[in-house]
């Protein structure tokens, strides 16, 4: 009988898996893993073969935000005359600003090392994974070690992705900077030369410009590509317009210019030239930027960023069964792999089949918190990115979440559109920065999307995600009481733009004439 020892039949043995989880990776995604399987009491692995925290922590999203303070705190001196405050242009102490940066990377380290993980249970791994079979994993030393074999119930994948280098003639021989290296220059960029008009290229743009640097951004369509046009357009306005009163760009109606110093376009002292709707056909030594309309623009560095990549390569993929493109490993909803039971992606290298990968922090925790139910506590989930939020932290940030008016319209939405400009917030004027727009994009009874062009848009697009989230009409969300004053109002002053015509209609005046008679 099935199940049922026989005496003196020996009863095969299954054997145990070494690990309950192993995690490949120790960036975001893979760290909020490791962290909660490790305090349920799984017997975890983390595999790093780099640094602890990932692209986040050391090349990304950590010092990328801790330039662009400095940034910001350098322009706000150099504005402060408008509210009657003369100081003089700043010194930048390039030094002292990357020691600014490496601090606040060293201040979060310890969330993320090695030590706080073993603490918590899991066994940290120093090596590169790679599958040996479907169940199996090889771990490479770091220091020449033999190969380690561990199996393991359950494998996530979170190696993440690296900045992606278009196949221009002559980049890859010319030196160029990429997230990774950008962060590390010695010396300030005296003309920094970006690739690539999206967040990393434009929150770059801004920082380097803030503190004293010439750039000049090139970008084949329009700036912030993914986020909603007129949004869009005033970004471009605002960094246009804190350039004109020291220079305009030249060029074929292509060009626009922030600028702190004198000149013309590529002449300006310090501030930013973006060149929009221009193909790079090639790059030179120097380096130079050769466009298709004949311009030639040299810098004195070069910063590609035109999107990311998936770690792919070292995993051995094939013998692990997991079915993998350019755009990453292919998972369900769910974020398991469609060919290996076992194996679930997250993060960066992550393409749910129908949905395609998202290359943002948040998202990796996201990706986190559905593998944690699904894997560990067997639970039904799958991902919505419906009101998944996304920022450019430039000046000012353009935050977005849900539908762009474009992409509702594509739907098929009718929809109703309101805007509030920050020229009508009061906090706006009292802090003499108008610059900006709150747009809402209404179906029914539905908001399906808002924008958010603002000084800390990102602070001020969570009541949008929560109202898109639960699907909070907009007659409830007209009942929130924002405190006076903040740009936060401006959002629900959008939002009297629906109700408004139906108070003033005249059949609701003939109501209230009636009412107020009323003992």
């Amino acid at each position: 009988m099935l199940g049922v020892a026989m005496p003196g039949v020996a009863t095969p043995r299954v054997a145990m898996p070494d690990f309950d989880l192993v995690v490949i990776g120790a960036g975001a995604a893979g760290l909020s893993v490791t962290a909660v399987a490790a305090q349920l009491g799984l017997r975890v692995a983390l595999i790093e073969r780099d640094r602890m925290g990932g692209d986040c922590l050391n090349t990304g999203c950590v010092p990328s935000k801790a330039l662009l303070a400095a940034a910001h705190a350098a322009q706000a001196a150099r504005t402060a005359g408008r509210f009657g405050i003369r100081l003089p242009e700043p010194v930048i102490d390039w030094g002292a600003v990357r020691a600014h940066v490496t601090g606040t990377i060293a201040a979060i380290a310890p969330m993320d090392s090695e030590a706080r993980f073993r603490a918590l249970g899991a066994e940290v791994l120093r090596g590169e994974a790679r599958f040996l079979d479907p169940g199996t994993l090889g771990i490479a030393g770091t220091r020449g070690s033999e190969e380690r074999r561990l199996t393991a119930r359950r494998i996530v994948i979170a190696a993440g992705s690296r900045a992606a280098i278009p196949p221009i003639p002559g980049l890859a021989e010319v030196p160029h900077l990429t997230n990774e290296t950008l962060f590390s220059l010695a010396h300030p960029p005296e003309h920094l030369l970006i690739l690539g008009g999206g967040p990393v290229g434009l929150e770059m743009a801004t920082a380097h410009a803030g503190l004293g640097c010439r750039v000049t951004l090139v970008e084949a369509g329009r700036i912030a590509p993914s986020e909603d046009a007129e949004l869009a357009d005033g970004l471009r306005r605002a960094i246009t317009a804190q350039g004109t009163a020291h220079g305009t760009a030249h060029g074929t109606g292509h060009e626009t210019t922030q600028g702190t110093g004198p000149g013309t376009g590529q002449g300006t002292a310090h501030g930013v030239t973006l060149i929009e709707n221009a193909s790079v056909v090639a790059v030179e030594p120097g380096p130079t930027l050769v466009l298709a309309d004949g311009r030639r623009i040299a810098g004195s560095h070069l910063l590609v960023a035109t999107g990311r990549r998936p770690n792919l390569e070292h995993l051995a993929l094939e013998a692990g069964n997991v079915r993998a493109s350019a755009a990453g490993i292919a998972t369900d909803r769910g974020l398991r792999s469609v060919t290996n039971r076992r194996v679930f992606a997250i993060g960066d290298i992550a393409d749910p089949v129908g949905i395609g990968p998202r290359a943002f922090t948040h998202v990796g925790s996201y990706h986190a918190s559905i593998v944690i139910r699904r894997a560990l506590f067997r639970l039904p989930a799958r991902l919505d990115y419906a009101a998944l939020p996304r920022v450019i932290y430039t000046s000012p940030e353009l935050a977005q979440v849900g539908m762009t008016e474009s992409e509702a319209r594509a739907a098929g939405h009718r929809v109703t559109l309101l805007r509030a400009p920050l020229a009508e917030n009061d906090r706006a004027v009292a802090e003499r920065d108008v610059a900006g727009l709150v747009k809402l994009v209404i179906a029914g009874r539905r908001v399906l999307g808002a924008g958010i062009l603002a000084p800390h848009a990102g602070e001020m697009i969570g009541q949008w995600t929560l109202a898109i989230a639960r699907r909070v009409p907009p007659a409830a969300l007209m009942e929130l009481i924002a405190p006076y004053p903040t740009r936060a109002e401006a959002g629900k002053c959008a939002l009297t733009g629906l109700f408004a015509p139906r108070l003033c209609a005249a059949r609701t005046k003939s109501l209230v004439r009636l009412l107020i008679r009323l003992p």
